[in-house]
């Protein structure tokens, strides 16, 4: 057998398979099912222009990344970009934030994996369902199983697995479209109201209430990023990863829109509509119930706990390759960073994201939470460190202009500071005025990044071989 080695596996990777990973993170079919439910509640039939205003925040704030990442290439995503434009304190600051993300991610996507799949279960007419604590070790399993191999294996399967949720939403998408269009809506309100464009508009919409709302719909594309992860192993990635990062951002932001909108007029687009809609446990199966017939719902559930599975195969691959990151320059057990010749992938770290999720999931088994719970609870805590991984990438992209250590023109500047400001927004929304137990997540979240925060304070010299490792040639 070949001897351990920390070198770096070969570039393998196309900028379209890089970009499945972030698609697959975002788990498209997931997040339509979920997130504009509370969307609705909130701006009633202005779910698409709410959608509309958070796609215009996400491509503000991936502008930094998008940016950076076509001047460097490494695994560790924020860590390194932060790190190169900053110093190395900070880098590790923003890489702990962001390991945490991936955790916590982890963690939720497997309860949604319990929550489709079970759902998948009630749409072929079965009661019954398999124990959690059963399904969350199958889950583990197979995400190790598949993670473990190869990053072009991985990739190919979220983008066949993708690629078949996106072909089902975007048939259910235009069959919502033609039948509505021709007066033939299957919801009270929808019948003959043709396709009404008010939805996508601003006239009538509360501002205060859009923005509140857009934080919810916000979290349809967290994980974007998660594709520069792969910098190592893509071929000419200062090219491939900014298109892969920002054509994911862009082809995920039309779909959710038109989709959004599919949807509010399919429900119909009045305030009855929009209570069916806001009162739906998922809308997206709710629509292909009354518009198509039981197969393609079930096709559909499917598709939906597939595309969990992804999203949990996704955040795995992401998180493992950061942890090998921060490993390889002295954080943790030597072991996570050491990859062996024949496997060119960081398996150890696989090892230890999966093992920390099925943890962090039999915590909440012991207060008696189910899969609904572990989704939501771990996915508050996680985009919390996710918008503080994000600002310090903003606020390196805004040090590089001013300190002009790149060729980034001055102008560019208002990217990050409007991004700046529209994270802290998000965060605030997240963090104000929430019940228990949702009070108690932001300061989970803050403890974690307070960590992080000691750490690299305390330990400079785990983050001191930052700049070595960044990869700033082409070849």
């Amino acid at each position: 057998m070949p001897d351990s080695s920390t070198t770096r596996p070969p570039r393998k990777i196309s900028s379209i398979e890089a970009a499945a990973l972030s698609v697959g993170f975002m788990g498209p079919v997931m997040a339509m099912a979920l997130n504009g439910i509370g969307v609705a509640d909130l701006v009633g039939t202005k779910v698409p222009f709410t959608f509309l205003v958070a796609a215009i925040g996400v491509v503000v704030v991936a502008y930094a990344f998008f940016r950076l990442t076509g001047k460097y290439a490494h695994s560790g995503s924020v860590y390194a970009l932060t790190g190169v434009t900053i110093g190395p304190r900070a880098g590790f600051f923003s890489g702990f934030a962001l390991l945490g993300t991936y955790l916590f991610f982890v963690t939720c996507i497997f309860g949604a994996c319990g929550v489709f799949f079970n759902a998948f279960l009630a749409t072929l007419g079965l009661d019954s369902s398999l124990p959690w604590p059963l399904l969350l070790l199958i889950i583990g399993a197979l995400v190790w199983a598949i993670g473990s191999r190869e990053a072009p294996l991985v990739t190919r399967i979220l983008l066949l697995i993708g690629g078949f949720g996106l072909a089902l939403m975007v048939a259910l998408t235009v069959v919502v479209l033609v039948t509505v269009g021709a007066g033939n809506g299957s919801y009270p309100g929808a019948e003959h109201s043709g396709l009404d464009l008010g939805p996508l508009l601003p006239h009538g919409a509360s501002g205060s209430a859009v923005m509140t709302a857009s934080v919810f719909a916000f979290i349809s594309w967290a994980g974007f990023e998660s594709c520069t992860s792969l910098a190592e192993e893509t071929r000419n990635p200062k090219r491939a990863i900014p298109i892969a990062l920002m054509g994911s951002v862009i082809l995920c932001g039309v779909i959710y829109v038109l989709v959004m909108y599919a949807q509010t007029i399919g429900f119909g687009a009045t305030d009855a509509g929009a209570k069916a809609f806001a009162a739906s446990e998922s809308s997206l199966i709710d629509i292909a119930l009354q518009y198509t017939n039981p197969f393609f719902a079930q096709l559909l559930a499917f598709s939906a706990f597939a595309v969990a599975f992804g999203s949990a195969l996704s955040s795995t691959s992401a998180g493992a390759r950061l942890l090998f990151a921060l490993a390889r320059d002295g954080f943790g057990p030597k072991i996570l960073a050491k990859t062996r010749a024949d496997q060119r992938t960081p398996r150890h770290c696989v090892t230890a994201v999966v093992v920390i999720a099925l943890l962090l999931s039999l915590i909440l088994l012991v207060v008696r939470a189910g899969p609904f719970e572990t989704y939501y609870w771990y996915a508050t805590i996680a985009v919390l460190c996710l918008l503080v991984a994000y600002a310090m990438t903003s606020l390196g992209a805004l040090s590089a202009i001013l300190r002009r250590t790149t060729d980034i023109p001055r102008w560019e500047m208002i990217f990050p500071v409007v991004a700046l400001i529209y994270l802290g927004y998000v965060y605030f929304v997240q963090a104000w005025g929430q019940e228990a137990p949702y009070s108690y997540f932001p300061w989970i979240a803050g403890l974690w990044c307070a960590v992080g925060l000691g750490m690299a304070l305390l330990r400079p010299d785990m983050a001191r071989s930052i700049g070595d490792e960044l990869i700033q040639s082409d070849d």
